[in-house]
């Protein structure tokens, strides 16, 4: 009981840090030679922003003084700027973020269409203005955003989990996962595209209502209960999957895309979540295997009558449910508060 607790407070903890876990963005767009539309968005929880500042080099001249506003979980500024060069062999620098968990994408576009999207780290916080971006540099900045966003959104993987345990067998299993792979491919390409739109606060508490259910179908199960969900998995994870592809795109729409290659950022962002829930997915797999190899256990199963699975199902669908609950609590009141 004290490893399940340990587990909440961990799986808390990183919800906890989820804001700090989001990137910054500053964008640069041309509006007259020269002269910038700045928007600077910094992840914020309530009134309280990141620490995280703007560094332009000493020709830049600001024209407008900067208006700033909370919402939708970022501190957003906006003004106006000059550059006599357009911007172009300039550094920009973002100060703190080498303090901070967090990214920061630049874009900055020209009037001629040209444009660059520059992803800056903590132990990166600085860059030059050079020129568009490759499809390379897309390729990979995007594949590595996809695989990272999965492997920290923690509600997406435990969604994953609860369905590696509520099915049986490797065929579901597989079955299962490309349902779900299906249906949130298929709405965050939507989403992105513009053709679908949902606020993000409650897709953000259903997704929460999806790990839930799972959670109570694996309890059903342990019951020796047969339900639709237990016989066909695959339908709930392709159901809740196309909610799911909304919470990817609302990350998606925070990061931005460059707009000379939205459907390379768009496969790329894709492939990366597929990546990194691929990796998920081997990682359980391998540890549900070699807890099975472990001195004793066999002969447990044996005496028992339960597998090793079976047995770790209980405390997962517990430990899952728990957290999910919590969560769908917080991002309900989110909404009404």
């Amino acid at each position: 009981m004290r490893f399940i607790l340990l587990l909440i407070t961990l799986c808390l903890s990183s919800f906890a840090h989820t804001h700090e876990l989001r990137p910054a963005s500053l964008s640069l767009e041309e509006s007259a030679p020269g002269e910038f539309e700045v928007i600077w968005r910094v992840p914020a929880k309530g009134d309280l922003r990141l620490s995280l500042d703007i560094g332009f080099d000493q020709q830049t001249r600001a024209l407008t003084m900067p208006t700033g506003l909370f919402a939708g979980g970022y501190y957003v500024e906006r003004w106006k700027t000059s550059h006599p060069d357009a911007f172009l062999s300039s550094r920009i620098v973002i100060k703190g973020l080498e303090n901070t968990l967090t990214d920061t994408l630049v874009t900055v576009r020209w009037l001629d269409g040209r444009e660059q999207i520059t992803r800056l780290l903590p132990d990166q916080p600085q860059m030059r203005v050079e020129n568009k971006a490759g499809k390379k540099e897309i390729a990979n900045m995007y594949f590595v955003l996809g695989v990272e966003h999965i492997l920290l959104g923690i509600d997406h993987l435990l969604f994953v989990l609860a369905l590696m345990v509520l099915v049986s067998g490797v065929r579901q299993l597989m079955i299962t996962i490309t349902a779900f792979t299906l249906a949130h491919s298929v709405t965050l390409a939507a989403a992105v595209l513009g053709a679908v739109k949902l606020p993000q606060g409650p897709v953000e508490a259903v997704i929460a209502l999806s790990i839930v259910f799972v959670a109570v179908e694996i309890l059903h199960k342990l019951e020796g209960r047969t339900t639709l969900a237990i016989r066909k998995p695959w339908l709930v994870a392709f159901g809740f999957g196309l909610l799911h592809g909304f919470g990817f795109a609302g990350a998606l729409s925070d990061i931005g895309v460059p707009a000379h290659e939205v459907p390379l950022s768009l496969a790329v962002f894709n492939l990366g979540v597929e990546a990194g829930q691929l990796a998920f997915i081997t990682a359980v797999s391998l540890v549900m295997l070699t807890l099975r190899k472990l001195p004793g256990v066999h002969r447990w199963e044996l005496r028992t009558g339960h597998t090793a699975t079976m047995a770790s199902a209980l405390p997962v669908a517990y430990l899952v449910g728990g957290v999910a609950a919590l969560w769908l609590v917080d991002r309900t009141i989110a909404l009404v508060v």
